[in-house]
């Protein structure tokens, strides 16, 4: 069971640290929840305690995981549909596993994609949200700042850009 301090996952959302737990009264039911404290946007979400396992709640990676993440981001381009709305679905599909590897493929290949011929505006916005569920993730597991990982995330998107030429 997780606990305050824990530093978690919360899947389309990204990562944070639980700085509480309340209990609430919300619809007339009271329910004991995880205050969760993203370093992204400085926001703070609510999950029921009871709900963790069904949304899938995870801890953070570790540090020896992280250059797992950068060789994916470094990697090539995955083949993707040609169709942008089947695109988008299994972007989407692979996003909501709440898997970082799946979310750095995600990225890379959305990033790629924008640079080649551009986004659909659909497409824009999930690069941009699943970007920042990456980064929040990177920053927390590797304890550096917010500038300094966006720095090593693009530059290995670019080193990957340089794989297909």
């Amino acid at each position: 069971m997780f606990q305050i301090g824990d530093r978690i996952v919360y899947p389309m959302h990204g990562a944070g640290i639980i700085v509480d737990v309340e209990i609430k009264e919300i619809l007339g039911e009271r329910r004991e929840y995880f205050i969760i404290r993203m370093p992204i946007g400085d926001m703070k979400v609510m999950v029921p305690v009871s709900n963790v396992d069904d949304v899938g709640v995870r801890y953070i990676i570790g540090k020896e995981e992280i250059e797992g993440v950068m060789d994916i981001l470094k990697g090539r381009r995955s083949t993707m549909p040609q169709n942008w709305n089947r695109r988008y679905r299994m972007n989407m599909d692979r996003i909501k596993t709440g898997d970082i590897e799946e979310i750095a493929a995600v990225v890379r290949n959305l990033s790629i994609l924008d640079d080649e011929k551009g986004l659909s505006t659909g497409e824009r916005k999930m690069l941009g949200n699943a970007r920042q569920m990456l980064l929040s993730e990177l920053v927390l597991a590797s304890g550096k700042d917010m500038p300094e990982v966006e720095k090593l995330v693009h530059d290995a998107i670019r080193e990957s850009e340089n794989l297909d030429e």
